[in-house]
């Protein structure tokens, strides 16, 4: 199973104004390269926790339907089963109507299951399921857990005032520890 980014959030979860009052930046000499420690460490969170921070699309890409008929979903939050295709042998696409599934969206990760008995099996090896999902918690910033906006602060603080990796004894040192004790509650175990 794969998961391909479709579209990305519209605005990050910390605002450029934001971080720069943390960072106590009253210049906008840095404005670009703050804004990219943001993306940086939302990124960076999201890979984490397995979750999206800010709505986002994405494909979820499996070979086969599982045995016992639940899909686990990453990221989540799950917010909308927007799409289902099962590919034919010939290479065309069949829709299924995504109200056919029984969405588990409080879990984590997420779980869909066919209401309907079997979902038509895809006639090519690889790659015959595609899921369009919708993720995260929300359009707007205040929608993010503050915990977690936090951490990303936090992140961009330790990023922007090192200015490059840090090395601890031999460990290279990305996540701040006051971050990571931010964001471990919210990690998502590997499928």
């Amino acid at each position: 199973m794969s998961s391909i980014l479709l579209s990305g959030p519209a605005v990050e979860p910390v605002a450029l104004d934001d971080a720069k009052a943390f960072l106590k930046v009253e210049t906008a000499d840095d404005d670009d390269a703050i804004a990219a420690l943001i993306a940086g460490a939302r990124v960076h969170i999201e890979a984490q926790t397995r979750r999206a921070l800010i709505t986002q699309s994405w494909r979820i890409v499996r070979d086969t339907w599982p045995d016992d008929g639940r899909v686990l979903v990453l990221p989540v939050p799950l917010r909308q089963l927007s799409a289902v295709r099962v590919y034919r042998l010939d290479g065309s696409t069949q829709s299924i109507d995504p109200a056919g599934f029984i969405v588990e969206a409080g879990r984590a990760p997420a779980a869909l299951s066919y209401a309907n008995g079997v979902p038509p099996a895809p006639g090519r090896v690889a790659a015959g399921i595609e899921l369009d999902i919708v993720a995260g918690y929300g359009d707007d910033v205040g929608d993010v857990p503050a915990d977690l906006r936090q951490a990303i602060r936090l992140m961009v603080a330790h990023w922007y005032e090192n200015r490059g990796l840090i090395a601890q004894g031999s460990q290279v040192n990305l996540l701040p520890a006051s971050a990571a004790a931010l964001v471990a509650p919210y990690r998502v175990l590997s499928l």
